[in-house]
This record gives structure tokens, sequence and C-alpha cells, in this order.
């Protein structure tokens, strides 16, 4: 390119008018245009040569016109290489100097355009006008210093936390650690052995793949802990391709803790990309599961990107901080919390699952379930409730005046319409007071006590004890399950609702809110999520005093002389419950399920265990469990 690229502009020759006066009068006015011209013409010519980045071919007042292109790489070199467009808008010359106002509008690698006004000087040396660079200011941007650069932060924020209504952390930031793998850069050799560190089959395999299509994107392999990540880092660091890149994400104080309620935080799949193209791309971290899947808009950052200067990285010149993400508050209690998912570590795996809740408040403080990944029976599962649901149909004989002293006789069974209801083990008690039947947990006892109830007795019994009552959407997690009694549709329906069986269901949360109400003698509608808040009341609701009172003494007495013996000599006071053992028919399979529902002091509570052994009872099987869960509770 010529000379006259920033400096190669000069002021030509004076032409020569007639006349003295006019003579002088052209000549001086001729002088000052071309003067302007020449001085407009340089810094139109920066402006070119900034556009397409030819800057080495200029000459500069002040540098070289080497070290002047060596600046602008080292200054920009952030940007990208999209496309710029710079033009003057403003000028204005006095004498041997002028300024000039640059427009810059440089394209990024995102598509956004990264505009400024860059005010620059010019000077005149010799006959030749040029653009004047000193050492105190940048020319490339009046925010940066002569050798300072542009700096391209990108930020994803962090993502908000789940924590408990007193602050506690239940799901908080904490370092993990993702380990991929650089195509560009891996060998089999390298890959291979980190297969053997990690025992993970196949990443030669993908490792091949990338190169073969000749991408450079990492391929993302496992991400740590921070304290399992230790056990690996030895054998991971320095391996050739394998990269290691640490960064915050919510984590509960262990893996299994509230899982699967609080759910997972992971990299998105490619379905959540397809359904939400928009929102997600790859490479993004969202929730995958559960209350992190559920809440993701609240609890997801939104990312920040910002050009600063180098010198001065708060100054931020174009775009925007990034924005973390709001945290979810709940109900649980992490001490609740740990004590029912220690005490479900006796099943092994096994189906099962325990609730508890505040009975003063009314919010859920513990959700466990096992396994803990999977289905949250806990919240959502289906049942029938079995001889739990003796609890509603006992204050619906309550509220009209039954007397549990009055004498009820307990047959091996008794026949309602055609059909014959026998005892759990074809047992028999003989002709006990109702007190005993219900301590003893007495199928046809019950039958005969209810046998006078209308078609929605047991219905509005339960609602008012807030089994079935409609509050599932008020708890703020998505598919819990509050009960459900539907009206009886013949004497045989009735008769077999009475104790849980037929076409009763009900949840682990369905059935502790039950206890709850019976303990406090008033019905809140549970919480779990409370920020924000999902709607619905949860003020109380008064019951019936007198048959609370007594429905209480129903449930001590079968703690201390009933079925639920295995809770009578736990640590942490008193103990109030009602065992369950409910059948159920499935796929041309069948079963029988062990409850317990009770509480002690503020903690109300269900126990399930599915699939019990035959001959079983849940006084065998949840009993114990609910026992271990108290006394974990009452020792910690």
């Amino acid at each position: 390119m010529s000379s006259r690229t920033v400096l190669g502009v000069t002021a030509g020759a004076l032409v020569i008018a007639g006349g003295v006066g006019g003579y002088m009068y052209w000549q001086q006015a001729d002088s000052v245009h071309k003067q302007d011209a020449a001085a407009r013409a340089a810094a139109t010519q920066f402006a070119h040569d900034w556009s397409t980045r030819e800057l080495g071919a200029a000459s500069y007042i002040g540098t070289t016109s080497q070290g002047a292109a060596a600046n602008f790489a080292t200054a920009t070199a952030a940007l990208g290489d999209g496309p710029i467009k710079v033009d003057v808008t403003k000028f204005n010359r006095d004498g041997d100097t002028a300024t000039a106002t640059l427009h810059v509008a440089w394209t990024l690698s995102d598509k956004r355009t990264f505009s400024w006004n860059d005010p620059i000087e010019l000077a005149k040396r010799g006959q030749t006008w040029g653009v004047k660079v000193d050492n105190s200011t940048s020319l490339w941007h009046p925010k940066l210093q002569a050798s300072d650069a542009f700096v391209v932060h990108q930020d994803h924020g962090l993502r908000g936390e789940i924590r408990s209504t007193d602050g506690s952390a239940i799901m908080i930031n904490r370092t993990v650690y993702d380990i991929s793998i650089d195509p560009t850069k891996g060998t089999d050799a390298s890959i291979g052995q980190l297969q053997n560190v990690l025992n993970i089959t196949g990443l030669v395999d993908k490792l091949h793949t990338a190169q073969k299509a000749h991408s450079q994107a990492l391929i993302p392999v496992i991400t740590y802990r921070q304290d399992d990540y230790i056990i690996y880092q030895n054998g991971v660091e320095g391996l050739a391709g394998v990269v290691v890149q640490s960064r915050k994400q919510p984590l509960a104080e262990t893996r299994t803790f509230g899982q699967p309620l609080l759910g997972s935080v992971g990299p998105v799949t490619a379905e959540m990309i397809k359904k939400h193209p928009n929102r997600y791309h790859a490479g993004d971290i969202a929730g995958l599961s559960g209350l992190q899947a559920q809440y993701d808009d609240r609890l997801s950052a939104t990312p920040g990107f910002t050009i600063t200067p180098r010198s001065d990285t708060s100054e931020v010149l174009f775009g925007s901080k990034a924005v973390n993400g709001k945290n979810l508050t709940v109900t649980l209690d992490p001490r609740v919390q740990n004590a029912a998912e220690k005490a479900l570590e006796s099943q092994k795996g096994k189906p099962a699952a325990i609730v508890a809740i505040n009975v003063k408040t009314g919010g859920v403080s513990a959700v466990a379930n096992s396994p803990t990944y999977g289905i949250d029976r806990a919240l959502t599962g289906r049942y029938a409730p079995g001889s739990q649901m003796k609890i509603a149909t006992t204050y619906a004989l309550l509220t009209h005046g039954f007397n549990p002293d009055t004498v009820v006789p307990c047959p091996k069974s008794v026949t309602v319409n055609g059909y014959r209801i026998g005892n759990f083990e074809g047992e028999t008690a003989g002709s006990p007071k109702f007190s005993e039947d219900f301590a003893k947990s007495c199928n046809t006892a019950f039958v005969k006590a209810a046998s006078d109830f209308s078609d929605t007795e047991l219905q509005q019994a339960a609602h008012a004890l807030g089994f079935g009552s409609g509050w599932a959407k008020g708890v703020g997690v998505n598919g819990v399950f509050d009960g459900n009694v539907p009206t009886a549709n013949g004497p045989t329906d009735k008769a077999v609702s009475v104790f849980g069986q037929g076409r009763v269901q009900g949840s682990p949360l369905a059935i502790a809110v039950m206890s709850g109400s019976v303990a406090r003698g008033s019905t809140i509608p549970p919480s779990l999520v409370t920020t924000p808040a999902p709607g619905g009341s949860h003020k109380a609701t008064s019951l019936d005093q007198s048959a609370v009172q007594e429905l209480q003494k129903l449930m001590r007495l079968t703690v201390t002389q009933g079925t639920a013996k295995a809770v009578k000599s736990v640590p942490g006071g008193p103990v109030y419950a009602k065992t369950g053992t409910s059948e159920w028919a499935e796929g041309g399979k069948t079963g029988v399920n062990g409850w317990l529902t009770g509480w002690q002091g503020n903690t109300a509570f269900c126990v399930l265990v599915e699939d019990i052994p035959k001959g079983k009872s849940g006084g065998d099987t949840a009993a114990p469990v609910a026992a271990e869960f108290l006394t974990t509770l009452a020792n910690s």
C-alpha cells in the first residue's frame, strides 16, 4: 500500500489568482481548505486502515508503523476477527494540529456489536499529516492505557442455592471438578491411562471419533465433588489432552441427602436443547431433576459477558456482569432429614420412605426415599394406606358421639353384601372395647362400628384431618399426592374403605399430615417450598377437640399395648402411633406394604416399607424403622 495510507496526504501548491488583494485572499482560503482536507484525509485513511486491519503499512508520529500494528494486535486480540467498521464522525483542525472522533463498531463472535467513540489527535510533520501517538493513552479506546488491552470476561454466575427457612444449607454452591478431553492434544496412551484411573470405558473410542471429525470441542468425561476428585487428582493431572476445570455448583452435603426431591444439576441434555432451543445450548449447566429442574428458571444465573481494560477489570466497556440465580427456601430440617435417611439405610435400597412434618408449622421437615435415586415415593406415591385410615374412621365416629369404651366384637371375619372381609392373618380378639380394637387394629370391628356411615362420612372426616383435602399445589413440589377418599359406591366399597383398602389412596406425606393434625388439634395444609411462595392457604383449621383428645389417647394406647410397641421405649418422649398393613395387586402380582404413622413431640411422621415378607405387618417392618428414626433424631 502507498505511504499515503496515513501520512501521504500533503498540502499542495498554491493557485495564484488575479489582482493583489484577490491573490492574497484566494491564496489563504485555498491554503486553509487544503490543510483541512489533508488533515481530514489522514483521519479518514486511518479509519479505513483500522477497518481492514492493515495498520502496518502506515506511518505514525510517535511510533513506527510496525509498532502501531503490533500494539493493535495485542490490544484487540480478545475481540476476535469479526468485521470492523470505523467512521470519522467529528473533525476539527487548529493550525498544525487536529482532532477527530472515530466511531468504531466491532462485530464479536456472538454477533453482538461492541461500539465506541475513539478520539484521536493528528499533527503535521513537515508537509504531511499523520496520527499522533504518545505514551500516555491508547490509540484504540479512550479508557485503555498506552500499553493496555481489551479483556473479555465470560462469567456464568453462581446458581441460586436451596436453603432452609432458618438459613441452614440444604443445597449450596460447592467446588466441583469437570474432567474433559481435548481431542487436539489427547493420545491413545494418555486417554487410555485416564480410562484406567477413572474406571470409565470408551474414552479412547470417543477420542478417535472426535479426531476423525477434526473436532476441537472438549469431550466431557465426568464431574466430581472436591472430596472425590482428590482421590483421582494425582492420576489425572498432567495427562496429555486431559483438561480439569473447577467451578461452583449447588450440592447437598452428601449425594443421597434429600434425593430425589432436591434433584441434580449438570450439563443440559440433547433432549433439553431440542425442547427449549432458545433457552439451552450445548455446555450449559441446568437443573436435571427434582426441585433443581422444577425451579431452574429461578435458580439459574444470567451469564455475564463483559469487555474491560486489562488495567482495570471493574471498568465495564461493553456487556453486563453475570446475575446470580435466586435462592429457593424450603422447610427441610437437615437434622431431621439426616435421621430419616439413616433409618432407611436398613432397607439396603429396597423401596421405602419416611416423611416428617413440623407439628407447629405444618412445614415438611424430612423427605427420605429408598432407593435414593428414582421415584419420590414419600411425596408422590399412591398407595392403599391400610389401617392408618382408621385414624380418619375413628375421628368420624368420635365426632358423632361414639364412646371408645363401647364393646365392639372383633370376629375373624364379617360378610358385607356377600363379600367376606377378614383381619390381617385371620386373627380374632373376641369382644373387646373399641379402644382395644383400635390399638390392635381389628378390621372387622371397624367395619361393624362404621356400618351406619353415609357414603361421604369417611371422606368428610379424612378431609377434616387434611387427607385428600386439595393442598397438593401449595406444597410447591410437582406431582405431590394429597390423598383421595372417593364417595362410597356401595356397602362393600364403604366397608373396605374404613380400613384403607378398596379405592382409598394416599401418599406417605398425606398420612403424615393426618397424624400432624391429630397431634396439634388443628389441620394445617403442609408446606415445603416457601420462597417463592407457591400459593394456597396454610392457615390452621380447628378440629373437634373432644374427638382429638380421645384419638390421641387411642394412638398412645397403640404404642403401649398395641401393634406399635416397637416405638414404645425410644428416647425423646412419648410416641403416638398407628400401624398399617395394606394389600396391593398390580400387573398380576400381589403384595403387602407396611406402615407406621404418628408423632413424637413436634415431629409428625409416616414410614412406608414396600413389599414386606409374607406374614409380616406394619408393626413388624415399618415400626422398627420408625424407632431407628426417632432414636437417631433424639440423639442428634
